[in-house]
């Protein structure tokens, strides 16, 4: 199944769905995606989905419940549902990676805030807003690039 969805860009970062909810029954969803270097977002936990990075490009520093490291090319990281995480991409590449949800449907809260251009923290009313939808709940400040 292909997706044929043109890129959303939030926060500088870009997202394609390649595989929707609607295309799985609401099983998973595949989004492509690439982060300029120094981006990543605040702590958050996604209280409804697991979710998985696949590292294509660039590298991401990760926070994963306590637990720090860095994962690369052809490396992926599992982050269960329920645990606090982020992100950063680190130095001055760009990350291409997917991010795979199971279940689906998480890509609408992507959507929502490209469509709103949003930006963190002036407008975290309204992003918090789409993320109690969505079972997300930010819980701390983005993670610090050594």
């Amino acid at each position: 199944m292909k997706d044929t969805k043109d890129e959303i860009y939030w926060q500088g970062v870009s997202y394609r769905t390649i595989l929707s909810s609607a295309a799985t029954g609401g099983a998973m969803s595949i989004t492509d995606s690439v982060s300029p270097p120094r981006s990543g977002p605040p702590r958050h936990i996604h209280a409804n989905e697991d979710e998985v990075f696949v590292v294509l490009s660039g590298e991401i520093d990760y926070w994963l419940d306590g637990e720090t490291g860095r994962v690369g090319p052809g490396e992926t990281l599992f982050i269960p549902r329920g645990k606090e995480h982020t992100f950063q991409v680190p130095g001055d590449q760009p990350c291409r990676h997917l991010v795979i949800l199971t279940p689906g449907g998480f890509e609408t809260f992507f959507a929502e805030m490209a469509e709103g251009q949003f930006a963190i923290p002036t407008d975290m009313e309204a992003i918090n807003e789409s993320a109690q939808r969505h079972g997300l709940t930010f819980t701390g400040p983005p993670l610090e690039v050594q």
